[in-house]
C-alpha cells in the first residue's frame, strides 16, 4: 500500500546518528532520530526533544572539561575522595550522567558553518536550518496535505524513521579519553516504516494539534514524517503514549513449557503521538521558510 509513498519521502528523510558517552564509563552508546526537508534550502523539522540535545551537546561537553580541570587539582590531595565528590556535585555528575554528545547529519547537506534551530513554543516541534552549505544532499521535499479536513479516525497513514542504530563508525579513543566518529565501519542505518490507522485527533478547544495512531513511534522515528499513500505529509511523529487496557492479571496460574507458574501481567496499549499537519504549516509560515501544498 505504502510502497511508492516510502520511496517518495525517503529522498527527504534523513537520519541524525549520535553517540553518547556517561560519567565513568568508556563504551560509547549509539542512538538515532529523524528529520526531513520542507525545501531546498536546508530547512528541515523534528521534534523539540531531538532539536534540544543537539543544541545542549557543546555545553555538556564544556562542562564536563571543566570538571576535568578541577579535578586535576585535588587527586593528589589526602582527602582527594571527598573533594572528588565535592567537584561531581558542583559540575552535577553522577552515575550515568551524560558528559559527550557527538551528532551526525547523515545525507543533509555537504558542510555547515551554523545550525540555527527555532523550537515551537507549545508543540514538540523544532525548525532546523542549515547554513553555510555549497550544496544540499538530499533529493526533492516534503509536500504537506492543502486539505487537512481529510485528517480523521479510520484513515490509514504510515511513518518513516530510524529506530535502529546500526552503524558503528565511532570509537572510545582510549588515549584522548574521548568518543569519536571514525573513518571505517558502518556509516548508514536503514530507514523503517511502521503504519497505523489515525485513531483519535487531540488539541486544546476547538484548536487540533495531535494526531493518535494505532501503532507505536518507534525510538528513534522521533522527528519522521507522517504521509498517506501519495506521499503528502500529514504530520510529524512525536512521541508514544502508553494506554492501560485494564486486562489485567495477577497471581493467575499458567502452563508454560510443560510447567505451571504463576504470572502477573498488566497490559497497555502503546499508540503513536504525531504533530499535526496544521500546527507544522503554521510554525513554518510564522518563521518565513518555503514550503509546499498538495
Amino acid at each position: 500500500m505504502f510502497v511508492d509513498a516510502i520511496e517518495r519521502v525517503d529522498l527527504f528523510t534523513r537520519p541524525l546518528h549520535s553517540i553518547v558517552r556517561l560519567y565513568g564509563h568508556d563504551v560509547v552508546v549509539p542512538g538515532t532520530a529523524t528529520l526531513f526537508f520542507v525545501n531546498q534550502q536546508g530547512c528541515a523539522i523534528t521534534c523539540k526533544h531531538v532539536a534540544d540535545l543537539i543544541a545542549q551537546a557543546d555545553s555538556i561537553f564544556h562542562n564536563y572539561r571543566e570538571f576535568q580541570g578541577a579535578r586535576k587539582s585535588v587527586v593528589r590531595e589526602k582527602n582527594a575522595k571527598y573533594l572528588m565528590s565535592q567537584l561531581e556535585a558542583r559540575y552535577k555528575l553522577s552515575v550515568d550522567t551524560i558528559i559527550r554528545v557527538l551528532n551526525n547529519f547523515v545525507g543533509c547537506v555537504d558542510q555547515f558553518q551554523q545550525l540555527h534551530i527555532d523550537r515551537h513554543p507549545t508543540q514538540d516541534l523544532a525548525l532546523l536550518r542549515f547554513e553555510g552549505f555549497n550544496r544540499i544532499l538530499y533529493k526533492s521535499h516534503a509536500t504537506f496535505l492543502g486539505d487537512t479536513s481529510r485528517v480523521k479516525p479510520g484513515r490509514s497513514l504510515c511513518r518513516l524513521g530510524y529506530p535502529f542504530p546500526e552503524f558503528t563508525n565511532f570509537r572510545y579513543n582510549s588515549a584522548m579519553d574521548d568518543i569519536e566518529w571514525i573513518s571505517t565501519g558502518r556509516a548508514t542505518s536503514p530507514s523503517f516504516p511502521i503504519d497505523g490507522i489515525v485513531t483519535r485527533l487531540s488539541g486544546d478547544g476547538n484548536t487540533i494539534s495531535g494526531i493518535e495512531l494505532s501503532t507505536p513511534g518507534l525510538r528513534g522515528q522521533s522527528g519522521g514524517p507522517l504521509f498517506d499513500t501519495n506521499g503528502l505529509i500529514y504530520g510529524m511523529q512525536s512521541a508514544t503514549n502508553h494506554l492501560h487496557l485494564g486486562f489485567d492479571i495477577e497471581d493467575h496460574e499458567v502452563l508454560i513449557n510443560g510447567r505451571k507458574r504463576r504470572v502477573s501481567n498488566y497490559p497497555f496499549l502503546n499508540v503513536g503521538r504525531c504533530v499535526h499537519v496544521d500546527v507544522i504549516k503554521a510554525f513554518l509560515r510564522e518563521k518565513g521558510v518555503t514550503f509546499y501544498e498538495g
